[in-house]
This record gives structure tokens, sequence and C-alpha cells, in this order.
């Protein structure tokens, strides 16, 4: 990828269809999260169209989908269809691949190869939507092949659309989504690069602690606009935080425009701006060709601390 070529990365994408007409989520799930969102537009833009959109924007985009079969009952989409077909893109967009964490050895040993055969450079995970507590030492095994192939896992944190306004939310528990349950992980594995996605209400101030006491976990600003963002998240991006916050939009449900349309009205340093929209993610994705470091993360006024 060519950085000079983009202004922005947006790590957070969904791909929501394939190129064979199925969906990552049933059509309950996916018209509660259109409805949540007030989203109006194309809610399942296939891969193709995700990177057309992308590169007329001059914006990389990380891109994955969520594998919660075990959880749902519903089949997910391909993380390895997904992988290659963005191969085809490799201008513009970034994979991460999904894995049930429910699939044990199984899981695992597919997670490695997503890495090895398909060329993914992180991994996505949604707790609530997995019903999973990432805690729970029976997922160590998954980290740990993450961990040695040195790719980041982001965590969905906080509430989500998925299910909102249902009866009992569809099942989907919340409380597997506090971001002091990845805390353990993030302590447990030193090396492993976490990202916090989303504004993790109502868990906002818990999320902005880990960020400061962990070097290696993040904070993406997606599902969110910025104009709704907690004040308290503002004050620690434009300060304490400013490199370790992301640009994230959570395509489809809402665009990278109308994101960093609010954005801009956001009142942030002048040089915290371009952190936030490029520079954090390209040391966090390890696309930094300078040789700082790879996925450091620099605390403010500090050296950087290598994380893995």
């Amino acid at each position: 990828m060519d950085l000079s070529a983009i202004d922005a990365i947006d790590v957070h994408v969904h791909v929501e269809q394939d190129g064979h007409g199925c969906y990552a989520l049933d059509q309950e799930l996916l018209d509660a999260s259109a409805a949540y969102f007030k989203a109006d537009q194309d809610r399942t833009p296939t891969i193709d169209r995700i990177a057309a959109h992308y590169r007329a924007a001059r914006t990389a985009a990380v891109v994955f989908t969520v594998d919660a079969s075990a959880a749902t009952g519903h089949p997910a989409l391909s993380s390895e269809e997904i992988a290659d077909a963005a191969a085809g893109h490799a201008d513009i967009l970034i994979p991460f691949g999904s894995v049930d964490p429910h699939g044990g050895k199984a899981s695992v040993a597919r997670a490695r190869r997503l890495v090895e055969q398909h060329g993914v450079r992180g991994f996505k995970f949604h707790p609530s939507l997995q019903a999973f507590e990432p805690n729970d030492v029976a997922f160590y095994p998954l980290y740990e092949v993450l961990a040695e192939a040195g790719v980041p896992a982001l965590f969905h944190t906080g509430q989500t659309g998925i299910g909102a306004g249902l009866p009992g939310g569809r099942g989907i528990k919340l409380r597997y989504s506090d971001p002091m349950l990845i805390d353990d992980v993030a302590a447990d594995f030193p090396e492993l690069t976490i990202v916090l996605a989303h504004p993790s209400v109502p868990w906002q101030d818990e999320a902005i602690s880990i960020a400061t006491h962990k070097a290696n976990v993040y904070i993406d600003l997606s599902g969110w606009s910025p104009k709704y963002f907690p004040p308290q998240l503002v004050r620690a991006a434009n300060s304490l935080l400013r490199r370790k916050v992301l640009f994230g939009s959570d395509f489809p449900v809402l665009t990278p425009e109308r994101w960093r349309a609010d954005f801009d009205k956001l009142d942030l340093k002048d040089e915290v701006r371009p952190l936030i929209l490029k520079e954090n993610a390209v040391r966090m994705l390890g696309l930094d060709t300078a040789g700082t470091g790879g996925r450091a993360a620099t605390a403010e006024g500090g050296a950087p601390a290598a994380t893995g």
C-alpha cells in the first residue's frame, strides 16, 4: 500500500454481503441495526463497492466480518473469501479475519491459516454478538496465535446497535462487551496489540483508563458521529491519548464522509488530527516503513513502548 496516496485510514469497516448474495446477519438484525443508526444508505455493499467508495475518498479501509455462527445460528461470511477479494484491492483495503471463539482448536488453526495463507492483518471480535467473555482462559490459545503472528485484535466494546430495540435485544448481552474484561487480556498478553472499538458507553471511563495504563491498547472512534462523543473521550484524544486513538467509521451504518464532517468540527489541536486520521493507524497496523518499531504504542511525551 502506498501510504502517500491516502489521506486517512478507517480501521472499522464491515463487510455485510459476500459475492454470493449471502449476508452477515439475518434480516431482523440487519433491520434493527439500520433503524438504530438511522442508516438510509446501502446497508450491505460488497467488497468491490467498498473498495470503490474508499478509493474515491483517498482513504484506506480495514475490512472484516464477524463470525458469530455458534451464538446466532446464522452462517458467517467467509473471512477467507473477504481476504482474498481484498487482495485485489490492496491499494486501499486491509483485511482482518474473524473466527468463532467457540470453535476451540479448529478456530485456533483457522486463525493461523488466515494469517499465513490469506494475508489477514488482524482479527475482529464482537463479544456480545459472539456471546463470550473475552477474559475466559478457554480463549487464550486464540490470542496466543495472534500474538505470535504479530497481528492486532480489535474488540467491540460498549453498546451495540445489533439487536437494539428488539425484545430482549434478541438475547445479545451487553456485559460481554465491558472493556474491563479485555483489560485482563491486555495484561496477560502484553505483546498483543488490542483495539477497543467504539466509544465504550456506558464504560467510557474504563476504556480511557485501560488505554492509558496499557501500552498495547488503542481506542477506535467508530460507531458514533463525533458530535456525540463523550466529552472525556474528546479530552483524552486531544491530550493523554493523542497517539492511542484511531479513526473508524463503522461503515456501512455510518459513512466516513459523515464521520469526518463532524470530526472537523471537534475542538482538537491541529497536530492531533493527522494522528487520529492516519498516523496512529499506520503504527498500530505495522504499516510503518520508516523503521520506528511497527506496532509501537507511544505514550504522551515519551518514547515508543514496543508491544510486539
